[in-house]
């Protein structure tokens, strides 16, 4: 929203900002009870506030109103004015005429240097296609702790709206993943282990439907917080045909019983106009790089 309102994104530091101990007054995470806005209407001046810790970005249409904010938070906190946004948990942020261009380039380099393989030779993709990774009894690790370090590092750097699903091997449950997509920049993508075990291909692919859904929903009441209000269908795009005619067929029948009713919530949303579900060929699903090793 900052890239398309051409806002600017400042970054401040709070000290000490673990502090153990009681709170002796209320902390509101939402406005309390009978508290009215006076901007409801127009949104005239908006400032949003990110806190993650003691990182902080705040951002808004009000350049004067964000220098009120940032003194006002200097007076009562100890805090560090960062100054325009640069670097945020591992996230690299350049600003230039055509928007904002994160990289994680120092990250990853971080994690290699980590690693010891720096002069590794590169490769085109990461991942042996037709690979299914298998239980070992192999000697355990000498410094688990490193790779355990390593491995939630990774995970941290691997996060159209889409749904599809592959499976586990070792567990039989199949993996939903998502990539959704605001105008032609990614916003939100995950890669999660569905809770149970599908019958078939038609049904893991309809559960990751009906997760996506979710997805979208909340992200939508956050763009709606944000000032942004979408009135549109969102699209939903699918690359099982059986999928879609589950989705869009209001009828149980013995083949689709033993599915959750809380799966079925997505046929109340696409009758409320809310998703729009599409099909989408497999060779042009963008979300496959999330659950499949895929060649170059």
């Amino acid at each position: 929203m900052a890239a398309a309102r051409k806002w600017k994104l400042h970054q401040m530091d709070v000290h000490n900002a673990f502090l153990h101990g009681d709170l002796n007054e209320e902390v509101y995470m939402r406005m309390p009870p009978g508290f009215h806005s006076q901007q409801q209407g127009m949104h005239e001046r908006q400032i949003h506030v990110l806190v993650y810790v003691d990182d902080i970005i705040v951002t808004g249409n009000d350049h004067a109103a964000i220098q009120n904010f940032k003194t006002y938070l200097s007076d009562y906190f100890h805090m560090k004015d960062l100054g325009v946004l640069k670097y945020f948990l591992g996230i690299e942020v350049a600003r230039g005429p055509d928007g904002i261009f994160l990289c994680q380039c120092k990250y990853a380099l971080d994690i290699i240097v980590e690693t010891g393989l720096l002069g590794a030779k590169p490769v085109s993709f990461l991942l042996e296609q037709n690979h299914n990774l298998a239980l070992t009894d192999g000697p355990f690790l000498d410094d688990p702790e490193r790779y355990r370090r390593l491995v939630a590092t990774i995970n941290s750097l691997g996060r159209r709206i889409t749904g599809c699903a592959a499976s586990c091997p070792l567990t039989c449950r199949s993996l939903t993943g998502w990539l959704v997509m605001l105008g032609h920049s990614p916003i939100s993508w995950k890669t999660k282990k569905q809770h149970t075990v599908s019958r078939s291909s038609a049904e893991a692919e309809y559960r990751s439907m009906a997760t996506t859904t979710c997805e979208l929903k909340w992200l939508k009441g956050l763009l709606m917080s944000l000032g942004v209000h979408h009135n549109t269908p969102m699209r939903l795009y699918c690359d099982s045909h059986a999928a879609l005619h589950l989705a869009a067929n209001p009828v149980f029948h013995e083949r689709t019983k033993h599915i959750e009713v809380d799966c079925h919530f997505v046929r109340n949303e696409i009758q409320n106009d809310s998703i729009s579900p599409s099909y989408v060929p497999t060779q042009s699903q963008l979300a496959d790089i999330f659950t499949k090793a895929l060649g170059g």
